[in-house]
C-alpha cells in the first residue's frame, strides 16, 4: 500500500471492480446485520441478513455470500465491517480462514456517512450494514492484516500488562483518598506512595497511632521486619523521624481504626498481587523478544526491552511499512490543520488511530530525550537553534522515531548515528563557538544509512 494517502485511497477504490461481492456488516455483540452490494452501491440482498455470534451463524453467512456470487456472476468478496469492540475479531478470523478478504470501516466514518443514502438522520442496523458496503465500494476502508502468530503472542501479553497498569493506578487513587482520611500528612513524607519504603511504612505504620511513641530506630527495624534490605542509614533516620513528627501533629480520623486498616491491607494486598503478575508479563514479553522479527535492532535507538516489546506489540510488524509516516498514521499522530482561502487553522494532530500506541510513541520518545545523546542533542537543536517549543521538539522528534524505527527494521540495520560529531557540535553551542556545525546542518553528515531517505 503507498504511503501517500491519495495514492492509497486510489488503491483501495481500485481494488473494489464490477467483478466484487460488497459484504457490508454491522457488528453487535449478539447478532450481526449483513447486506450484500455491487461496487457502486446498489444493494443486492433483498432483506437484510441476520447472523448469530455462533458458528451455525458463521456458516449461515458463508452460504449467503457464496449463493449471492452465484446469482450475480460475481468471482471477487471483500467483506467490509466496524472495528466495534471486540466483537468483530472472532468473525473476522473466521470469515478469513474461509479464504475472505476482510477490511474496516472507521465507525466515526459510517455515522458521517449514513444520511447519504436516505436523507434522513435514522439508525438501524440494516440501514448501517448497506451505508457500510457503500463505504467499502468507495475505498473508505482499512486492510486489516491478521498478525502472525509471534506478534499475537506479544500482543495479548502487552494488553494484559496495560490492563494491569490501569488497575494499579485505580489502586494508587484509593490508597491516596485512604490517606487523606486517616493520615492526610503522610504525603508530606513520602512523595512517592508506591516506593519500597512507603510500602513497607503502609503494611507496617499504616495510622498515626500506630507510631505514637515510637523511635526513628524502631520504625528502621520496622521497615527492616517488612523485607526491605537497607532500610537504615542517614537517609532512613531521616524519613523515620520526618514520618514520626508528622504523626504528632496528624489531623486524620481516629475512628475505627480496626476496619479502616483491614480496609488499607486489602487495598495493599490487591496493589502486591498486581504488580506481582505484572512483573511476570514482563518478564514474559522480555523472554519472547528474540523471536519476534525486528527486535534485535530496535534497542540500538536507545529504547529498553520492555518498550521495544510495548512498541511492537501495539503496532505489529514494522516491516509492512513502507514509510515512517504510516506508522504515525496508524497511531493518529499525523498532523492535521484546516485551511480556507487566507485562513489558516492551527496544526493538531489527528488522534484517529491507536491510543496505547500514541501513549508509547510519546513516552519513548520522552525517554529518548532524557537518556539518549543523539535525541537529546536534536531537541536541543530544535529548542535553541530553530525557536521551537519544548511540545513542538518532542512531535518533530516522534515523527524522525517513527521513521527511524521503520527504516532500521526493513534495512535490518542497527542505529548507528555520528554520536561523537553531535555530542561535539552541543557543546560547541553551549560555549559559543559559532563555527561549530549543528547536528542537522546541511554539511553535518547525515544519519548513518536506516534514517537515510525516511
Amino acid at each position: 500500500m503507498k504511503c501517500n494517502s491519495q495514492w492509497a485511497l486510489n488503491q483501495r477504490v481500485e481494488r473494489v471492480t464490477t467483478d466484487t461481492l460488497v459484504v457490508g456488516i454491522d457488528i453487535a455483540k449478539d447478532f450481526h446485520v449483513a447486506q450484500a452490494a455491487t461496487c457502486r452501491g446498489v444493494v443486492l440482498s433483498r432483506h437484510a441478513l441476520r447472523v448469530s455470534n455462533s458458528a451455525e451463524g458463521f456458516a449461515h453467512l458463508l452460504e449467503a455470500v457464496r449463493q449471492w456470487q452465484a446469482t450475480y456472476h460475481l468471482s471477487d468478496v471483500i467483506v467490509g465491517m466496524e472495528s466495534t469492540g471486540h466483537y468483530w475479531l472472532n468473525l473476522a478470523h473466521w470469515l478469513a480462514d474461509h479464504g475472505l478478504e476482510v477490511v474496516l470501516v472507521n465507525p466515526a466514518t459510517t455515522k458521517r456517512n449514513k444520511e447519504n443514502r436516505d436523507n434522513s438522520p435514522a439508525k438501524n442496523d440494516p440501514k448501517d450494514a448497506a451505508v457500510i458496503a457503500d463505504l467499502v465500494g468507495r475505498g473508505y476502508y482499512a486492510p486489516y492484516q491478521f498478525p502472525a502468530p509471534i506478534f499475537a503472542r506479544l500482543q495479548v501479553l502487552v494488553k494484559a500488562r496495560e490492563r494491569l497498569v490501569g488497575d494499579g493506578t485505580r489502586l494508587q487513587n484509593r490508597l491516596h483518598g485512604w490517606l487523606d482520611v486517616w493520615f492526610p500528612e503522610y504525603a508530606s513524607v513520602f512523595g512517592d506512595l508506591v516506593s519500597p519504603r512507603s510500602l513497607a511504612t503502609l503494611h507496617r505504620f499504616p495510622t498515626p497511632a500506630d507510631l505514637h511513641g515510637l523511635s526513628p530506630d524502631q520504625v528502621v527495624e520496622g521497615w527492616r521486619d517488612q523485607g526491605m534490605a537497607r532500610p537504615g542509614g542517614a537517609v532512613g533516620r531521616r524519613v523515620a523521624q520526618a514520618l514520626l513528627t508528622a504523626a504528632r501533629g496528624s489531623i486524620g480520623n481516629a475512628q475505627a481504626l480496626v476496619e479502616a486498616k483491614a480496609e488499607l491491607g486489602w487495598l495493599l494486598q490487591q496493589y502486591d498481587a498486581l504488580r506481582a503478575q505484572q512483573t511476570v508479563f514482563e518478564d514474559q514479553i522480555t523472554a519472547l523478544l528474540p523471536e519476534v522479527p525486528g527486535a534485535d535492532v530496535l534497542p540500538s535507538v536507545g529504547l529498553s526491552p520492555l518498550q521495544c516489546g510495548t512498541l511492537l506489540g501495539y503496532a505489529g510488524d514494522l516491516s509492512r511499512f513502507d514509510h515512517g509516516n504510516q506508522l504515525l498514521r496508524l497511531a493518529g499522530m499525523n498532523l492535521i490543520t484546516s485551511q480556507s482561502g487566507k485562513s489558516q487553522g492551527k496544526v493538531t494532530l489527528s488522534k484517529r488511530g491507536s491510543a496505547p500506541l500514541r501513549k508509547v510513541l510519546y513516552l519513548s520518545a520522552l525517554s529518548l530525550i532524557q537518556h539518549s545523546p543523539t535525541f537529546r542533542a536534536w531537541h536541543q537543536h530544535h529548542v535553541q537553534d530553530q525557536g521551537l517549543t519544548g511540545m513542538a521538539s518532542l512531535m518533530k522528534l516522534i515523527g524522525k522515531l517513527a521513521r527511524i524505527l521503520v527504516a532500521l527494521v526493513r534495512t535490518h540495520t542497527p542505529f548507528a548515528p555520528p554520536a561523537a560529531q553531535i555530542m561535539a557540535s552541543a557543546s560547541s553551542r553551549r560555549h559559543g563557538n559559532t563555527q561549530g556545525i549543528s547536528p542537522l546542518h546541511p554539511n553535518a553528515r547525515r544519519v548513518a544509512g536506516p534514517a537515510r531517505g525516511c
